[in-house]
């Protein structure tokens, strides 16, 4: 199975990317561009209708909130922006002690509470710490001593957070509640081409993975076993979400981050934004609930 450009959009590194049934479009963030995208797959034949925002720093990971507006997840810290795209409320300035540490991947859990972790982009030290954001803006400390946070999706009944360090070339099952119970190894990937990167799962309770550096989409089906694979022109996916009115089309974001000139040359569409259609249902991100 391959995946088709859908929108050309030269991300320096697209991430995060979700679907927001509430106005039926795409979002997602070009971190190191500094700008949050949206597409609507309905308007502007054939491509959609698509625009973006500018943002004052690094947005990494965010969702909607139940009662309007946005949870943004900075590089340095979680904010409460309104619907207009204006910052409202700070939440919390993340890892303050370390400099080497910002935040990278995230989503919400079935209750719609947002958990996100963090990254070393300086050392690559296992330094790191996942968190979650609780409906009474609460914080608590999931997991700590992470190199660099990915992956984090939920089981269709909620009872399992999918998670990945990315160095570890492993997605681990973590039973999820209040609090998580001990890891199991859901997949190793030491045999896969890329590093695992952004996950979203389908309606079946099959994670998709975004291969970084592997150039492809895998499918974990629920017994750990790679079902699917979706091939892309770019070698760098960063994520992927399903979409679309009837949430059957599989949205994969890519990057160019450290992409030589030659190389960006032989895959000129690195950082554009991509779809599949791989017969899998999704299910819909709850919306921060805070």
């Amino acid at each position: 199975m391959t995946a088709d450009l859908v929108l050309d959009c030269a991300n320096q590194h697209g991430e995060g990317i979700l679907w927001s049934p509430r106005d039926g479009r795409l979002w997602w963030t070009d971190i190191h561009g500094q700008r949050l995208f949206w597409h609507d797959p309905r308007s502007a034949p054939p491509s959609g209708g698509s625009g973006s925002h500018d943002l004052p720093r690094r947005l990494c990971a965010f969702a909607p909130r139940a009662r309007g507006g946005w949870l943004m997840a900075f590089a340095d810290g979680i904010e409460l922006w309104t619907a207009g795209l204006t910052p409202e409320r700070t939440l919390l300035v993340f890892e303050p002690d370390n400099a080497a540490t910002r935040l990278n991947d995230g989503r919400t859990d079935r209750l719609g509470r947002f958990v996100v972790g963090g990254m070393n982009e300086g050392t690559g030290a296992a330094d790191s710490t996942v968190i979650r954001v609780n409906a009474d803006l609460s914080v608590d400390r999931l997991i700590s001593g992470v190199a660099c946070a990915n992956s984090t999706c939920f089981s269709p009944d909620g009872g399992t957070m999918y998670f990945a360090d990315t160095p570890d070339r492993c997605i681990r099952a973590y039973p999820y509640g209040d609090s998580l119970d001990a890891a199991r190894i859901f997949v190793d990937m030491a045999s896969e081409p890329g590093l695992p990167d952004g996950s979203c799962v389908d309606a079946e309770g099959g994670v998709w993975n975004a291969e970084w550096d592997g150039g492809q989409v895998i499918r974990i089906a629920p017994d750990g076993r790679i079902s699917h694979r979706i091939a892309l022109p770019v070698p760098k996916p960063t994520c992927c979400a399903f979409g679309g009115p009837d949430l059957a089309t599989l949205y994969i974001t890519t990057s160019r981050l450290g992409m030589t000139e030659d190389e960006i040359a032989r895959a000129p569409l690195s950082g554009g934004l991509f779809a599949a259609r791989p017969g899998f249902r999704g299910i819909e991100d709850i919306p921060f609930a805070g």
